[in-house]
């Protein structure tokens, strides 16, 4: 009976995910034609067609795509069987791969990563950044062990580690009229139009509901994909926006002629750390939370 091996269940899982040749190559860390050669020689041991291919796309068939959801069921059990025995060495050795949102992944992680690689010389991280509903998609599907997001946020039954709490500063032109305040309450907010990231980034809905219904409105002429293009915009005069401690912190306004403005009352964004509650890692994830913390917290009071 032919039995396919674990890569080709990954091709096909990552094929099914990304509808593209080259972007599930790169995915699965392979060239293009390896992928397609694998997806063929699962092709001829099944005996079924999993995929039609054009010159310029590429869609899995109806028992493609249940193969893949299978193969998806089967990666994950197969993940389990690695992650208990990782779990069995000490904790925090071997493969983890973590997921993270982009308003905190090149701010948080470059921070906290050097001490975290002391402290666990076995532990190896692979890490994916992606907008929050993706991540929690790939960690449920098995491709990811821990996601590091920011809270609120419906996780449904994933087990959450909190880490700290994330405020919030006004940006504003040098120009503008609120440049010179020392400090601002939610009222001097209200309705003030601002710049925010696009649909999809957790950060657009953690900022309109940081002041509640009398906070701050989204300027929709304008979303941008990324917190220094925010920076940009602002600089350039064109609006204002909310900025977390944490990018301020790691530099995202140097260089703009910006002003930072204190906020009072605003509700601060939680960032933490999930994973799937029957993981085998699960306690490994709550380590790695902590550790976070405590080296993120030491830094922050040796700077304050």
């Amino acid at each position: 009976m032919y039995r396919p091996n674990i890569r080709h269940l990954e091709f096909l899982a990552a094929l099914d995910e990304e509808a593209h040749f080259g972007r599930a190559a790169e995915r699965c860390r392979v060239t293009q034609s390896t992928l397609s050669v694998g997806i063929k020689e699962l092709e001829a041991g099944l005996g079924v067609r999993v995929a039609d291919r054009t010159k310029r796309s590429v869609q899995l068939t109806p028992v493609g795509r249940e193969l893949a959801r299978r193969a998806r069921s089967i990666l994950s059990d197969a993940r389990a069987f690695v992650d208990y025995a990782h779990s069995q060495k000490g904790p925090l050795t071997g493969d983890v791969r973590v997921g993270a949102i982009p308003t905190l992944a090149p701010y948080l992680l470059p921070q906290v990563l050097p001490d975290i690689r002391n402290r666990y010389p076995d532990l190896r991280l692979y890490l994916r950044e992606g907008v929050t509903d993706d991540l929690i998609a790939a960690l449920q599907g098995g491709q990811l062990d821990a996601i590091l997001i920011a809270l609120p946020y419906d996780l449904g039954d994933l087990a959450v580690f909190p880490m700290f709490d994330d405020g919030y500063q006004l940006a504003v032109p040098a120009s503008h009229e609120l440049a010179a305040c020392g400090c601002l309450a939610k009222n001097d907010l209200s309705q003030l139009e601002m710049m925010l990231l696009e649909k999809g980034h957790c950060l657009q809905r953690h900022a309109l509901s940081a002041f509640g219904h009398d906070g701050p409105v989204q300027d929709h002429s304008f979303e941008a994909t990324s917190l220094p293009t925010l920076v940009a915009m602002v600089a350039e005069g064109l609006g204002t926006t909310l900025l977390p401690d944490l990018a301020i912190r790691a530099g995202v306004t140097q260089g703009y002629d910006v002003r930072l403005v204190p906020l009072e009352g605003a509700l601060p964004r939680t960032v933490a750390l999930a994973c799937r509650k029957p993981s085998a890692r699960k306690q490994d994830i709550a380590s790695l939370a902590a550790a976070m913390t405590e080296i993120f917290g030491a830094q922050r009071s040796a700077k304050s």
